[in-house]
């Protein structure tokens, strides 16, 4: 129950994938036959992770990550722009990767403004348009939070984005593969994606960016990617995410479908069985997989150890983030305080779960809510303040 950290590799992908270790092995720039069907290879997943997001192959760079995509598409943005103005938007609810580069970006004297969130984590297209200016060149808004679950309007702030003549970039890697996600519907002008979200290889990415809008590369030393991410390609990998992206096309709806039926199972489960418990992000604007909770008088810790005791995986804060001790930025940002921002708990489903690992979850959860809850100090205060002090 904890795809967004890890999702398992298709059968069909790893399948795919496997030639392409050994016995078509040849690098893709290279002008022989096995360059050549390596090559090939890589310009058919191109092709295929364009058509999952509605771009053209030639607009398509691979990268290792999600990770890498959303650092290429903010400094090599703002970067190449730069002569034209150095403020960047982003919102309060960014993925690390996008928060960290821009404050990179303003150690090299770029202006960063954050855009705030509701207690939902949905970013108002009029705060982005509040705060843009004439030298704002970026703006950063991700399409879909991995930790709540929300789903941003992106088409609409596109809309004002564009009024003002900045770039939008929008980190999809929640998205892609798991909603429809048409770059050109959004209005976007660069998208980060990455494979092992739709069942594909972990280490595999990509950054869409529209055709005439310049980004500058953050290696040097190759022509690969049409000069803007040198390094021989992974090629297996590549496959593997293409593969992937076909079938998460194919299989979209019956997709989001059967996850979103398991996710309205467990959210009703869960909140029927537990008191002081409540639902976190956008009530109706959800990943279809996304059920994230606020467990109060506990931390999401200790939840997650003792479920892991029964064969349960699931998340606390965002996965970057589980093994810090302090309060998500994201859940802060909602307006959630730190000590109630300590019992979140994330399940992230997917296509391999079950109906009985749902009713498993919620079998098994309460029990260890209450064993916690005994021996926490701010539930016992909690339940003496409500028996008037006795």
């Amino acid at each position: 129950m904890d795809n967004t950290a890890g999702a398992p590799l298709l059968t069909e992908v790893l399948e795919g994938m496997l030639p392409y270790f050994k016995e078509t092995y040849g690098n893709p720039q290279s002008i022989h036959d096995w360059g050549d069907q390596a090559r090939d290879a890589v310009d058919e997943a191109r092709g295929r992770v364009a058509d999952l997001i509605g771009g053209q192959a030639e607009e398509v760079i691979f990268t290792s990550s999600g990770t890498e995509s959303n650092n290429m598409a903010i400094k090599g943005l703002a970067l190449a722009q730069q002569a034209r103005g150095r403020h960047i938007v982003i919102s309060a609810v960014e993925h690390f990767s996008v928060m960290h580069s821009a404050r990179t970006l303003e150690r090299q004297g770029f202006e960063v403004t954050l855009v705030p969130v509701d207690q939902h984590a949905l970013v108002d297209p009029g705060e982005v348009a509040r705060v843009l200016r004439k030298d704002t060149v970026l703006v950063s808004i991700m399409h879909a939070n991995a930790e709540v679950g929300t789903i941003e309007p992106i088409a609409d702030i596109a809309r004002v984005v564009k009024e003002a003549g900045a770039l939008l970039h929008t980190d999809a890697v929640a998205a892609a593969g798991t909603i429809p996600v048409d770059v050109k519907r959004l209005g976007v002008d660069a998208l980060s994606l990455a494979a092992n979200v739709f069942y594909g290889p972990r280490g595999a990415g990509a950054l869409w960016v529209k055709k005439g809008v310049r980004v500058l590369p953050l290696l040097d030393g190759g022509v690969q990617e049409a000069g803007r991410r040198p390094g021989t390609e992974n090629v297996p990998a590549i496959v593997g995410m293409g593969l992937a992206a076909h079938l998460a096309e194919s299989n979209l709806a019956p997709r989001m479908k059967l996850v979103g039926a398991l996710r309205d199972r467990l959210i009703s489960g869960l909140l029927s069985s537990l008191d002081h418990v409540t639902l976190s992000g956008h009530p109706a604007r959800r990943l279809p997989g996304a059920a994230s909770f606020l467990v109060e008088f506990i931390e999401g810790e200790s939840m997650l150890m003792l479920m892991n005791q029964k064969g349960i995986a699931a998340s606390s804060g965002s996965a970057c983030t589980s093994r810090a001790l302090k309060a998500s930025h994201v859940l802060t940002a909602m307006g959630i305080p730190p000590e109630r921002a300590h019992g979140s708990l994330l399940f992230s489903l997917g296509i391999q779960n079950t109906e009985e690992d749902v009713d498993q979850v919620v079998a098994a959860l309460p029990p260890i809510v209450g064993t916690l809850r005994k021996m926490s100090p701010l539930y016992d205060k909690f339940v003496k303040g409500e028996r008037g002090g006795d």
